[in-house]
């Protein structure tokens, strides 16, 4: 090895290391903003209860009640163990929207009319707001990764990894929306019910993915945070620096 291809190989391990770090923080920040496999399972548990009791029973309020109990035990247990409760609450929000649906109408398949309407609003979101420059994803990323929107405008590498992994959610999620609604309509409660099921993690676990990959490719994200305790500091050691000054 000669003396010029020592610092070469250096900085190619040093440019391996980095991107390995990179991905380990983009695999945590995403686990973080959507719940992990606990995550997974609360959001799948109560609308697979409300569908199996239904399928035994034929059972409307059984079902329903089923389902919203459920909900309310996993966020008892999160509060137990003192948890982040965000997901859990958000699934309990949504089973009871879908409760007061199906009870108020008599229809079991209104218990998924709300979660449908949220995920195609949801859709909805992520294109909008990307072709307003201002993609959803990094919205709800950018605050995980310390770098709030700094993205925008200081890291373009970045937006536009955001702007594609929003595209993903997106079309992913209108999708997922293009097999529901129609079945909403002609298909039995059953067999609605379980097909819906089958569609709540396969997607989240693609779209997730894409993002990952995505983000794993951009730009370390700027640590906002960490500039601003910085320029604290700085600003601090100038003012005791000032104060230890001899008055003229």
């Amino acid at each position: 090895m000669t003396s010029l291809d020592k610092p070469t190989t250096d900085q190619a391990a040093q440019d391996a290391k980095d991107a390995q770090a990179s991905k380990e923080v983009t695999e945590a920040a995403l686990f973080e903003a959507f719940g992990g496999v606990r995550g997974m399972v609360e959001t799948v548990v109560p609308g697979l209860l409300f569908v199996t009791i239904f399928t035994i029973n034929k059972d409307l309020h059984v079902s329903a009640i089923a389902a919203l109990a459920v909900s309310l035990a996993l966020v008892v247990v999160r509060l137990i163990r003192r948890d982040t409760v965000k997901h859990a609450f958000s699934g309990v929000f949504g089973v009871a929207f879908g409760v007061v649906f199906a009870m108020m109408t008599g229809n079991a398949k209104d218990f998924y009319l709300p979660g449908m309407l949220y995920t195609l609003g949801l859709a909805l979101a992520y294109i909008i707001t990307t072709l307003a420059g201002v993609p959803l994803i990094g919205l709800i990323l950018g605050p995980v990764f310390k770098e709030n929107l700094s993205w925008r405008t200081r890291n373009p590498g970045r937006k536009k990894a955001y702007a594609k992994a929003s595209w993903a959610w997106g079309l992913i999620l209108l999708g997922k929306c293009a097999i529901l609604f129609p079945m909403y309509w002609w298909a039995d409660t059953t067999k609605f019910g379980w097909v819906l099921v089958a569609l709540k993690i396969p997607p989240f676990l693609l779209a997730v993915y894409l993002t990952w990959v995505f983000l794993a490719k951009a730009p370390p994200p700027i640590d906002v945070f960490a500039e601003m305790e910085a320029e604290e500091e700085a600003e601090k050691a100038r003012k005791a620096e000032a104060a230890q000054r001899p008055e003229a």
